[in-house]
């Protein structure tokens, strides 16, 4: 008989219907550290102190007003005519400004003399310092309503110098009451230096009538 060739089946690998529809394994993500650990790690932030190197001791500081007080302030804006450091020694002088503050007059309360002063409001520099000296006139600035200038021996660099300033306000209205309120003073200072002058005189007088009697007894003797 003639032999019969069956067909051979393939047995080529195919991937189940379990295989199919499985899916895919996704890798595992690392936990977040657990709670206790984190805590762990907070008690183990270090909590050192450092002592300072230096101890500076609290200083009170005095503004040389203590004895002073306020009669009146007017905040405005200082300039002063003169060489800059460029020009300095050249003969070139120009307007520049000095700083914006409170200007105030102030009076003495042992000796009662009387000064204005102004300092510039961020550094709080003294800017200006002189005495109301009665020979001081305030001129009005040409073209502006709004301020005066005046020349004044000035005490605001630690010595004194001539300067002179222009002070301009807001408006005209506090500029003529600015005015008004310093010479108002200005005459006040007036009256107390030439009070001084006579009690200088009396004293004289009185020193001068001791030493003649001295002489007469001497002479006496």
């Amino acid at each position: 008989s003639i032999p019969i060739n069956q067909p051979t089946i393939s047995r080529e690998k195919t991937m189940s219907d379990d295989q199919e529809t499985k899916p895919a394994e996704t890798p595992k993500v690392e936990e977040e550290p657990k709670k206790e650990e984190e805590d762990k790690v907070k008690e183990e932030e270090s909590t050192a102190t450092f002592e300072p190197v230096v101890k500076l001791d609290e200083v009170e500081v005095k503004s040389g007003e203590e004895d002073e007080e306020t009669l009146c302030t007017y905040r405005s804006k200082l300039f002063i005519y003169g060489e800059t450091l460029l020009d300095k020694g050249t003969g070139n002088k120009t307007w520049r400004e000095r700083g914006i503050g409170e200007a105030r007059i102030l009076r003495h309360r042992e000796h009662q003399r009387i000064r204005f002063l102004m300092r510039q409001e961020k550094t709080m520099k003294v800017i200006a310092n002189h005495a109301l000296d009665p020979r001081i006139t305030l001129e009005p600035n040409a073209g502006s309503d709004r301020s005066w200038v005046w020349s004044a021996y000035d005490f605001a660099d630690g010595e004194l110098e001539e300067k002179v300033f222009a002070l301009r306000f807001a408006n005209s209205d506090i500029a003529t009451e600015f005015k008004e309120t310093y010479e108002k003073y200005q005459k006040e200072m007036e009256s107390l230096l030439a009070g001084e002058d006579k009690a200088d005189e009396s004293g004289e007088a009185d020193e001068a009538a001791e030493a003649l009697s001295g002489l007469k007894t001497a002479d006496e003797e």
